[in-house]
């Protein structure tokens, strides 16, 4: 019988990988960069290349960033992603409260965008405003 099947997607602070794996891959989909996700109680998903290198990940920026419950940009001195820029975001319940981590190697950070937007003087000045602003 042609009934509609109706999904959805629930994550809380105890997710394992399997019920994070759907947002893991929709952001590696979409940004096609290393990508990191775990859950506030369970290590998570580590996926490149369109693939899930481990289940039982986790790293010190996703740790930190469940910690402190904020945006965390930063290059870290250890574990899988040492040495390059990261960024990872809370995920957050209702409350307000971070259940989870998603991160992704931060390419654009290592980027000089003065290099590669040299015939766009505006689009320069108006990342240099943006910059400004946000300090």
């Amino acid at each position: 019988m042609g009934g509609i099947k109706i999904s959805s997607i629930v994550i809380s602070e105890a997710s394992g990988p399997k019920a994070l794996e759907p947002i893991a891959f929709a952001v590696h989909a979409l940004t096609s960069l290393p990508t990191t996700i775990r859950s506030r109680e369970q290590k998570g998903l580590r996926l490149e290349n369109g693939e899930i290198l481990e289940r039982e990940y986790t790293g010190p920026v996703l740790e930190e960033a469940l910690k402190r419950n904020c945006i965390v940009r930063t290059v870290p001195q250890k574990g899988v992603y040492k040495g390059k820029p990261v960024v990872v975001t809370p995920i957050r319940s209702e409350e307000g409260q971070a259940i989870a981590a998603l991160g992704i190697v931060d390419l654009v950070a290592a980027l000089e965008l003065s290099d590669i937007f040299q015939g766009y003087p505006d689009v320069i000045e108006e990342v240099e405003e943006a910059k400004k602003r946000m300090k």
